[in-house]
C-alpha cells in the first residue's frame, strides 16, 4: 500500500491534545487498566473501543504521520485515549507503565523470509511485549494473511503462549470483537478474517 503525504501532518500531530511522546503514570491520571494497539491505522478500532469501554485507558501507536493524522481527524477530545507517533520496535522506550492487553490488527505481514524479524509476532517483539505486562501477557490478533497467521501461531506456541481463542473465519464465529476499517473492507470483499487470543503468565 502506497502512503500519500498529508500536508501539515507533522504540525497537526505536534499540537493535538491527544498525542503524547510517552506513556507514564501521569498520562491518564487514573489507575484504570491500559490497553495498547500497535499499528492503529486510521483509528476506527481504538476510537470505538475507547467509547465502548470508558473505564479502560487506550494507547494507539502508529508509525506513519500521514495515517495517524487521519485518525486524529476523527476525534478531538477523550479522557481515556492517547496516540503516539512511533515505531514499535523500540516500544519499551515510550511505554513506562504496565498494560493489560495488546491488539495487533492487520499488521504488515512482511511476507519475505529475510524480513521475518520485522513481523510484530517475531520472538524479538514478543520478548519486548512481555516487559510491558505485570502478571500475564494478553495478545489479540486479527489478519487476512494466512501465512502471517500461521507464522504467528508457531511463534507464540514456541514462546509458551496458550491459545484461548482461535478462528480461521471470524465472521462465522460467535466471538465478540470490535471491527476495524480493514475488517469491514475485507468482509465486503468476502475475504476470510483470521483471529486469535493468546496469553502467557510471566
Amino acid at each position: 500500500m502506497r502512503l500519500r503525504n498529508v500536508k501539515n501532518a507533522e504540525e497537526i500531530i505536534n499540537i493535538h491534545s491527544l498525542v503524547v511522546k510517552e506513556v507514564d503514570k501521569n498520562t491518564f491520571n487514573n489507575s484504570n487498566p491500559i490497553h495498547l494497539e500497535i499499528g492503529s491505522g486510521k483509528g476506527d478500532f481504538i476510537i470505538e473501543m475507547s467509547k465502548k469501554y470508558p473505564n479502560l485507558n487506550f494507547i494507539a501507536i502508529e508509525k506513519y504521520s500521514g495515517v495517524l493524522v487521519k485518525a486524529l481527524a476523527k476525534i478531538k477530545e477523550s479522557n481515556n485515549l492517547r496516540f503516539i507517533l512511533f515505531d514499535a520496535k523500540a516500544i519499551n522506550e515510550i511505554i513506562k507503565v504496565n498494560i493489560e492487553a495488546l491488539y495487533l490488527n492487520f499488521s504488515d505481514p512482511w511476507p519475505k523470509k529475510r524480513h521475518a524479524k520485522r513481523r510484530l509476532t517475531h520472538p524479538d517483539f514478543l520478548l519486548n511485549y512481555e516487559s510491558l505486562f505485570k502478571k500475564a501477557v494478553n495478545i489479540y490478533l486479527k489478519t487476512d494473511n494466512k501465512a502471517f497467521f500461521a507464522y504467528s501461531i508457531v511463534s507464540l506456541s514456541e514462546n509458551n503462549y496458550i491459545f484461548k481463542e482461535v478462528s480461521l473465519n471470524l465472521t462465522n464465529e460467535d466471538i465478540e470483537t470490535q471491527e476495524t476499517e480493514y475488517e469491514r473492507k475485507f468482509k465486503a470483499q468476502g475475504v476470510t478474517i483470521n483471529y486469535l487470543y493468546a496469553t502467557k503468565k510471566i
